[in-house]
Order: C-alpha cells, then structure tokens, then sequence
C-alpha cells in the first residue's frame, strides 16, 4: 500500500513537471538579458521595457481586453437569463433539448464554429451590402456565442441548490418577481455568476482559432499578433507578456476558487442548521 501511494506522489509530481516546467522557463527566460532560450546571460528588465515601447503590440493587447470584457459581461448577463429560463422549464424534452443546444458550442471543433460563423458573417454582410462583412461586431458576437454555454453550466447548478421558496417569500412579503430576482435570486447564485464571468473571461482572452476567422483587418487581437510574429521571430518581448497574462489569470483563478470554497461552506452551514431545525422539531 505505501508502495502504490509513493508511485502515485512519483507519478502526480511528473504530471506537474510536465504541466508547469515549460510555463517556469518562459517566466525565468522572460528576465534574460539576452534573446536566448538556453542560456541565462543575467537577469534584466530589459524585454518588459522593449515590450512598453511596443505600440502595435500594446494596442492588441487593448483591443484582446476590450473584445474579452465586452464579451464576458455580454455573455453573463445573457447566460444568467437563460439559465433561469432553463431551471424554470418542466418540459423534460424541451430541457433536454436545450441542454444539447448549450453544449453544442463547447462540443463543436472550435474551427468549425470559426468557419461557419464567418460564412454566415459575409453571407449577411452581402445580403445588406456591407462594405466590409468582418469587424469588432463580428468577433463580439463569436466570442459570446462559445462563452454562453460556459456561463450557463455555472449558474444551473446553484439555482437547482437554491431554496426554491426563497423568492415565493420575497413575493408574498410584496416583492415584484423582479425584485424578488434581484434582491434574494441573484445573492443566492453570485458564486456562479463570478465564475462564469471569469470563465467567459479567460476564454475570450485565449482564443485563437474562433478570431482568426472572424476578425477584420482593422481589429487585431492579441494571439492573431503572436501567430503573425510566428512568421518571423517571436522575441523575448512575448514571454514578457506571457508572464503577465499567465500572473493575471492565475489571479483569476485563485479569486474563482476562493469564491467557490466560501459557496461550500455556506452551502454547508446550511445544511447543518436544517438538520439542527429537524432535530429540534423532533425532540
């Protein structure tokens, strides 16, 4: 038994390595005065300052920000809505019909969903006659279609944990049902929403594949700027960035995790009031 336990610690440590060792090169490398990615010349700063001087690059960086927080808040307040929808349907086709629907985008090869969106795109843009069919527009309205399906799969859940009697109580003490949404529903499902929001977050800065399609030539974002510098050279300006962004996100994650753990204690708590109440009631 100590045997298979020291083989699974061996085992879990070399998945970690795997994992994390070529995200600690870069971050290491990132702080190399020179442009080599084998050997440590000596500690410098000098590649985050090349990176502040870069103006195009900054402005991916601005305009992959903007797509991913116009996205995220788009996608969590239209994603919260339907999953309400969703928790209220009795119908169980309908439900799982709707279920398959969410998963479709999550399911689906993501350059397939870029391909199909930008035919749909140019087919639209000359059905009006539109000089230019791909722009900002065209990327918002793709990166909300895949981060839908991930909000939605995070709010479901704590509506189904909430207290169905919570807001017919709001209601009976006068609220409107909106009000009873806003003042008792949405507290009850805020872990979720957090979390979908910083999912819709991360995958938005992340994609690839879904904005190379769907983008114009004047809107360019961040990893359609790194795969173009993949024609040429990349420079150590781009594990600079990296760093950060990989900082950032683990932020992120840590702020998602924190959140959840906090939805598990409550959620906990809870349950042991209830069984304290039963108990009284009992005795």
């Amino acid at each position: 038994m100590n045997k298979m336990n020291r083989l699974s610690k061996v085992y879990t440590a070399l998945i970690m390595i795997f994992l994390f060792a070529p995200i600690l090169i870069l971050i290491v490398f990132s702080f190399n005065e020179a442009k080599s990615l084998s050997v440590f010349s000596g500690f410098s700063m000098k590649w985050y300052r090349e990176l502040l001087r870069d103006s195009e690059t900054l402005t991916s960086v601005r305009n992959t920000l903007v797509l991913a927080v116009s996205a995220s808040a788009v996608s969590t307040i239209m994603g919260t809505a339907a999953a309400v929808g969703i928790n209220k349907l009795r119908n169980k086709y309908m439900r799982a019909a709707l279920d398959t629907a969410t998963n479709i985008p999550m399911i689906n090869p993501d350059i397939i969903t870029g391909i199909s969106m930008m035919l749909m795109f140019v087919f639209v843009g000359r059905l009006f006659g539109a000089a230019t069919s791909l722009n900002f527009a065209t990327m918002l309205i793709a990166h909300i279609t895949f981060c839908l399906p991930y909000v939605i799969l995070q709010v479901l859940p704590k509506l189904q944990q909430m207290d169905k009697s919570l807001p017919e109580a709001a209601m009976d003490l006068g609220c409107t049902p909106m009000r009873a949404f806003l003042k008792v529903e949405v507290p009850e499902i805020m872990p979720g929403i957090v979390t979908g929001l910083i999912m819709a977050f991360t995958m938005s800065l992340d994609d690839f594949v879904i904005s190379y399609f769907t983008s114009g030539n004047g809107f360019q974002t961040l990893p359609i700027r790194i795969y173009n510098m993949t024609k040429k050279t990349v420079t150590p300006k781009m594990y600079a960035l990296a760093t950060i962004i990989f900082f950032v996100i683990l932020a992120l994650l840590l702020i998602s995790n924190l959140s959840g753990n906090e939805d598990t204690r409550a959620l906990k708590e809870k349950k042991r009031a209830q069984k304290k109440a039963r108990k009284a009631k009992v005795s």
